[in-house]
């Protein structure tokens, strides 16, 4: 998925580079996502949920899924604002792309076999208001489901009304 455009990222289509002997063979345009790693909120249910879920599907790119704001975390990305990949799910792509929000979501789906067309429409016209939704459902769930915590502090407290009726995030 490209960072830019939100589209999951092109297959170069053999041929396409043209290559003269002695040459390194590189092809034109975005290099292809060959891993890609997905920071995910490990204190969240729904987030730690589909964490398990990623990795029971079959990858057609590799997963590697990471507590976001640990130490491997920083680690890995020391450039990334790290409190913000706690509030969203963020996933870095193997030559630094870095995918937030809605595009963060579809490009997980777009790494999974059996959801990489999926994808594909979620990035049409047709297809971003039902990605949006999804991320915005996904946020609603997790304000009912974290505490609220203040800056610096070590435990967060119950929020009133923190119960809610379930929320349906799609048939992922």
């Amino acid at each position: 998925m490209s960072p830019v455009t939100g589209a999951p990222p092109a297959a170069v289509p053999p041929g396409e580079a043209s290559v003269q002997p002695g040459e390194a063979s590189v092809p034109p345009g975005p290099a292809p996502v060959r891993r890609l790693t997905v920071l995910y909120d490990a204190q969240c249910p729904l987030c730690v949920h589909l964490r398990h879920w990623l990795q029971r599907q079959r990858q057609l790119v590799p997963l590697d899924l990471v507590p976001a704001g640990s130490a491997e975390a920083r680690r890995r990305f020391p450039e990334l604002d790290h409190a913000a990949t706690l509030a969203e799910i963020t996933v870095v792509g193997d030559l630094g792309q870095v995918y937030r929000e809605a595009a963060a979501w579809i490009v997980c789906l777009w790494a999974l076999a059996k959801y990489r067309s999926r994808a594909h429409w979620l990035t049409t016209p047709a297809g971003r208001p039902f990605a949006r939704g999804t991320v915005l459902a996904a946020a609603r769930y997790r304000s009912r489901a974290l505490p609220p915590c203040a800056p610096g502090a070590r435990e967060c407290a119950a929020p009133p009304g923190a119960v809610g009726p379930p929320l349906t995030l799609g048939p992922w």
